[in-house]
């Protein structure tokens, strides 16, 4: 059975993430792999500097993907995004079937088009206020810039309308409870 992990930026699904890894579960990040991807495949960079243009990538640093050049063109407009990811998230996806791994961890789980290679969907949720103050301590931007990215991402009341699992993740709820009745809600209780 594969299982996706989503939520908004900032709701803390990494954080779940590693709480599920003390119990023996190995979760595919999606994030990181795109960056992985970014930075090391010549068929992503070449398909990058075309659509972005050479700035996509610094040569100063030996070829360093730049980031806030990727994301000054993401957030110029929609067709800009949809432009990004028609090229990130195949090669994501094939990444990920391509590890074995059972449980994904993806942010964009359903704009993506993930959820279709998973058979359950994990939500983690958590106020948008709370989400934003994450974001801005974790990536050091102006809550205006996190509100940006938040509202990118489909609303977080609707993603857990079509989920089959709910972890709150509000800096007030125990996880770890939570944590367990997943477990046991997929059948890998024995992980625990």
């Amino acid at each position: 059975m594969r299982i996706g992990i989503t939520g908004g930026i900032g709701s803390g699904k990494s954080y779940v993430c590693r709480l599920l890894a003390r119990h023996g579960i190995e979760v595919y990040d999606c994030d990181a792999a795109a960056k992985r991807l970014m930075r090391t495949s010549p068929r992503l960079r070449q398909q990058l500097t075309e659509l972005i243009g050479p700035q996509a990538y610094d040569s100063a640093n030996g070829q360093q993907l730049n980031k806030a050049a990727v994301a000054q063109f993401l957030l110029a407009s929609e067709d800009n995004a949809q432009a990004i990811d028609a090229i990130v998230h195949p090669a994501v996806f094939d990444d990920f079937l391509q590890s074995g791994q059972q449980w994904v961890e993806s942010a964009i789980l359903y704009e993506s088009g993930l959820d279709r290679l998973v058979d359950k969907v994990v939500v983690v949720t958590a106020p948008d206020e709370v989400r934003i103050d994450r974001i801005v301590r974790r990536d050091g931007i102006t809550a205006e810039k996190a509100r940006q990215w938040l509202n990118r991402q489909w609303p977080q009341e609707l993603v857990r309308q079509k989920a089959d699992f709910e972890i709150v993740n509000d800096g007030a709820t125990p996880l770890n409870d939570q944590i367990d009745a997943l477990l046991q809600s997929v059948g890998a209780g024995d992980a625990i």
